[in-house]
């Protein structure tokens, strides 16, 4: 059965993700495009049954005020302008804007609430099929929820013809390698390959302080790995990455000014031998989960916490030493434990640590140290895009301060990170 979609024409606004989202609730399929989308482009989409071209103040590209195609605003399909510069208000006030993007959807657009968790899943595996034929595929495997649910429905798409590459960074959890092999090789279909790259990564990171130099070398030696390893196997020509709509909205578009980069988004080499297919990547994190309940992922692999494609480079601030990245490491792994004790592990949506390049006096055994802070990160999100801070008892960050300054080699101070998202980022890099 044919999708129904309503496309978000990305002319500055700041509100796509959230409106798209909105649309998705209706059960009406929503996808965002650039302002300069043609209706060549627009044609090679099937299903369209309305237009929402979405104004902001981004709307000014290099000083140029931009303005959608001209031949899409030509086209016979309903259009509605949100607010900007001229263009009618979309309102604020929820019941009103409810009202107006329902009439939009379904009186003027006709169109049907015919999307589902079921309907994407069923059009994507028919997608897959389409595009891979009869060759294979290599998934990089992390083992977070975004690459475990592409792993389940690579294996409904295309069973043992998926090859899964786990590659220990170094930058792993405490014990998360072991925990992946384990759980992979028994109970996912295809082949799992494992490489333990913890030295080829650390040296490449040694010394390299800048956020985005890291996530790119962190990309480029993904892509390395995986070269390598695919020389050996057969008819290999496609490379899956676990990409999902937050990861490309983060990373920039052509209105919006990129706040990171995701490592499978833009740190990817020019040239490489692989033809890349990213099906997640028009879902948000939610989504992602539902699809992994869908497709009968066990329900402790879906609601694992996101974990950071970079790993825990992204934690430990600034240039990379092995004993401040196993500080992270282990200050982590005791924050797990205690969230896990506090029954905070099934509400908190992410918590980790982090292990900034700083340093300040304390005392230890009666003497001067002069030792790293560790501070402590809980937010609830449903998307990702933004998130709350979680109040804390005091009583478990005084039982966290006590555990980490005493347990973890280097750490002498506990910080707690109060900033939600925005200003501030989940991660710190």
């Amino acid at each position: 059965m044919q999708v129904d979609k309503i496309l978000i024409i990305d002319l500055g606004g700041t509100n796509n993700a959230e409106i798209a989202r909105e649309l998705r609730h209706y059960l009406v399929y929503s996808e965002v495009h650039p302002h300069d989308m043609t209706a060549a482009d627009l044609a090679e989409i099937e299903g369209v049954r309305g237009v929402i071209i979405n104004s902001g103040p981004n709307r000014e590209v290099d000083g140029i005020l931009i303005e959608p195609s001209a031949d899409i605003m030509a086209l016979n399909v309903p259009f509605l302008h949100t607010a900007y510069d001229g263009y009618p208000k979309l309102p604020g006030n929820p019941q009103e804007r409810e009202k107006l993007l329902k009439e939009f959807i379904f009186d003027t657009c006709k169109a049907r609430p015919n999307w589902t968790i079921e309907n994407f899943l069923e059009w994507k595996i028919a997608e897959i099929r389409e595009e891979v034929g009869d060759k294979k595929v290599l998934l990089a495997l992390s083992g977070g929820v975004d690459s475990t649910v592409l792993a389940a429905l690579l294996g409904k798409a295309i069973g043992d013809r998926l090859t899964m590459i786990h590659v220990n960074t170094g930058l792993m959890r405490k014990n998360e390698s072991e925990h992946i092999r384990e759980v992979f090789d028994a109970q996912f279909p295809g082949q799992l390959i494992y490489v333990d790259a913890s030295d080829r990564f650390l040296t490449k990171l040694e010394g390299v302080a800048e956020p985005e130099a890291k996530r790119k070398i962190i990309g480029n030696e993904f892509i390395a790995v995986f070269e390598e390893i695919s020389s050996s196997l057969d008819d290999v020509e496609f490379l899956a990455q676990g990409t999902i709509y937050p990861d490309i909205i983060e990373s920039g578009t052509k209105t919006a000014k990129k706040v990171k980069s995701h490592h499978n988004v833009g740190a990817l080499p020019e040239e490489m031998r692989f033809k890349l297919i990213e099906p997640l990547k028009t879902l948000f994190k939610d989504e992602v989960r539902s699809c992994g309940h869908v497709l009968g992922v066990p329900p402790d692999l879906i609601n694992r916490q996101p974990f950071p494609g970079p790993g825990l480079a992204v934690r430990c601030i600034g240039a990379i030493t092995r004993e401040r990245l196993e500080a992270v490491r282990e200050s982590d792994a005791i924050l797990r434990e205690e969230f896990s004790k506090a029954g905070l592990d099934k509400k908190v949506w992410q918590y980790f640590t982090v292990v900034p390049d700083v340093r300040s006096t304390g005392m230890r055994n009666k003497e001067r140290s002069y030792e790293w802070p560790c501070i402590i990160r809980a937010v609830n999100s449903v998307d990702a895009m933004t998130a709350t801070v979680e109040p804390l008892p005091y009583e478990l960050l005084a039982r966290l301060t006590e555990r980490i300054t005493s347990e973890v080699k280097g750490i002498n101070r506990l910080l707690y990170d109060v900033t939600p998202k925005p200003p501030g980022t989940i991660e710190w890099e």
